[in-house]
């Protein structure tokens, strides 16, 4: 048992756990010069590097903003333009829509306006043409006339102051029984 509490007592004493003191500075004091020199010669280009990216970040945060904005301008010119030529179309096809409606109405009047004209023109051949043969029919019918009341009568009615006379007489009274006659109807 004394050898148990001998070796006990040494136990205690070297802890595999915790170091000797001279290993502990000397591990210490490397540690600081590991830590000093990566300090000195490489957080600087840490810190750089990440500088760098910070910038380039933000700088193309700012760049996506400033792009976004330009997009969202250009969008609304557009969107403005789109509404201004949808605003200009839709009086053009009024005017348009309203000169057709003009030219129709002209249209219309000038061809009511040469209508009338030719119903006109009509009205006075026909008129025209109806005292033409209406004075043709007068010649011819007093032209028989006269030869048929010369073979009734029996002379020559060759005079032409009598033979006018003869047929207007006779013409008259044609009119006259043809008046009465579309009077009684």
């Amino acid at each position: 048992m004394s050898q148990l509490l001998i070796l006990a007592a040494e136990g205690e004493a070297e802890n595999p756990l915790i170091p000797p003191i001279p290993e502990l500075v000397i591990g210490l004091i490397a540690f600081v010069i590991v830590f000093g020199f990566l300090a000195w010669k490489l957080l600087p280009n840490i810190n750089k590097v990440l500088e760098e990216r910070r910038e380039a970040i933000e700088g193309g945060i700012e760049k996506a903003e400033a792009a976004q904005t330009e997009a969202q301008s250009v969008l609304e010119q557009y969107k403005a333009q789109l509404a201004e030529a949808r605003h200009e179309a839709a009086r053009l096809r009024q005017e348009a829509q309203e000169q057709g409606a003009t030219l129709i109405a002209e249209m219309r009047a000038e061809g009511q306006r040469q209508r009338e004209e030719i119903i006109a023109a009509g009205h006075a051949q026909i008129q025209a043409d109806r005292k033409a043969a209406a004075s043709a029919l007068r010649q011819d019918v007093g032209k028989l006339a006269t030869e048929l009341a010369g073979k009734l009568v029996g002379e020559s009615l060759e005079d032409h102051a009598r033979q006018s006379r003869v047929i207007d007489r006779f013409l008259d009274e044609l009119d006259g029984k043809a008046t009465t006659a579309e009077a009684t109807r």
